[in-house]
This record gives C-alpha cells, structure tokens and sequence, in this order.
C-alpha cells in the first residue's frame, strides 16, 4: 500500500503485522451489541464513555451510570455531566462522517462542562504542557503557533486513510496511530484524550461498520492505565522530538482489547 501521508507514521506497519492475533477479524467479527440495549440506550456507549472519562480521572462506576442512563435512576447532576456529554459525542459519531467539521462538533459536545464555550472545537492559542501529579512537565505538546499546521497535516492524512481500501489489521493500525497522533499534537485546551478515543473508534467505525462501536478498547485503556500512559511517554517528552518508531506497545493495545473481552 502505497500513501502520501504528511504525519501518519506507516514505517511500523510490517512489524505491527507480525505481531497482532491472526484471530483478530474472526473476534471481530463476533461482536455483538449487549441485550441491555435499547434503541433509545446503547450499552457500549456507556461503556466507552465512562471509562474514557475515568482514564481522564472522572469519579464515576459504569454500573451507576447504566441505572442512570437505562433505567433512569437520579444521581447529583455532577456525578453524570461528563459523561453524559461524552455519551452524547458518542451517539453524534455513529450517524455522521468522520471529518475535520464533525471533530470539532464532537469536541463542542464533550467539553460543555469542561471548557467555557468560546473555547468548545478551537484549538488553543497557549502552549500546552502534560504536567505530572507532583508537579514535574511529562510532556510538552505542539506549540500554538505549530497547532493549526499540525492539525491540517492530520485532517489531510484522516481523508486518505478514509479513502483507502485496507485489510483490517491496516485498519486497526491506522486507528491507533490516528489516536496517538492526535494526543501527541494536544490542538484543545481540554478533551484531548477523550477526543483521540473517539477518533480511534469512529474510525474503525467508518471502514470496517457498526461492530466497531462494541469493542471496548476504552474500558481495556483504563484498566491497563498505567501502561497506557506508559507507552504514550515512550515517543518522549517534546512535541519536535518524538520518535514514533517507539510506538509499536501503544499501537499493539488496541487490537489487545478486542482480545481481551
């Protein structure tokens, strides 16, 4: 396969597919919705979107958020906000096109109580920094100044890929690379991971159809979080420095997941 592509990395890809499951579309192929679904609520969004949430250190259970979300059961506005927001991303995603447009309508969505309003879909005008909790840089993002640049690079390369025909292992692999790419180029002020996941999910979304929606790959993040962040730090700590060819433990985590549940 043959791409012109200004910042996907694609060297990894013959490495990544010596080392994925060969039963990777028999499982996904295995998929299924969860019988608690309805046509009004849908199970794996829920999933998806609390532990996306909770990667991101929101207080929340699933179990508490499906009595919510199902059954209707109340809790205090700001137990559920967040999440509801995200689940409403979510559901925005499966009826329309991946696209720069719908990214940015999608982060409106999910940061409505999280960034003010003027901030909702654009990208930052500061420089960004990952800090740890005892207060140490961990990562210093693209600059402002490179954010637009980056961000049109990226949106180039998203309608390529979108455009290309792929096995599913190509596909699985240019999911998480948009993912990681994504987080690595931090172009909001908030809802940076939380976006990438859902790119990486709506991009399985749109080349392989609406199985993808019921892989968990969120829930198997958050339970792996440590590694998670792990492998993210791998590429290293400034933006004009990384080195994807450390990629290949993150890249590897999403078709892990799908093993996993």
């Amino acid at each position: 396969m043959t791409l012109y592509l200004q910042i996907i990395p694609t060297t990894l890809f013959p490495k990544y597919l010596s080392q994925i499951n060969p039963d990777l579309q028999e499982r996904f192929d295995q998929l299924e919705d969860a019988e608690i679904s309805t046509d009004a609520f849908s199970f794996y969004t829920s999933v998806a979107s609390v532990y996306s949430s909770k990667i991101e250190g929101e207080d929340i259970e699933l179990d508490s958020y499906v009595k919510h979300k199902r059954f209707g059961v109340a809790f205090l506005p700001d137990y559920t906000k967040k999440i509801d927001d995200l689940y409403n991303a979510y559901t925005f995603a499966k009826t329309h096109e991946l696209s720069r447009e719908n990214i940015a309508e999608v982060h409106k969505l999910l940061s409505k109580h999280i960034l003010s309003k003027h901030q909702h879909g654009k990208f930052r005008t500061q420089n960004m920094y990952v800090i740890t909790p005892d207060g140490k840089i961990e990562y210093v993002a693209a600059s402002p100044f490179e954010v637009e640049s980056e961000m049109q690079k990226f949106y180039h390369d998203l309608e390529v890929l979108l455009n290309q025909e792929m096995s599913i292992a190509e596909v699985f692999y240019f999911a998480a690379m948009l993912h990681l790419v994504f987080v690595k180029i931090h172009p909001w002020n908030d809802g940076n991971g939380r976006t990438a996941r859902l790119i990486e999910k709506w991009f399985l979304a749109q080349k392989l159809g609406e199985k993808s929606w019921f892989i968990r790959s969120e829930q198997y993040y958050y339970e792996h979080h440590n590694t998670y962040y792990q492998n993210i730090r791998a590429l290293g700590i400034e933006y004009d420095q990384l080195d994807y060819s450390k990629a290949l433990p993150f890249l590897l985590m999403l078709p892990e997941s799908i093993m996993a549940h």
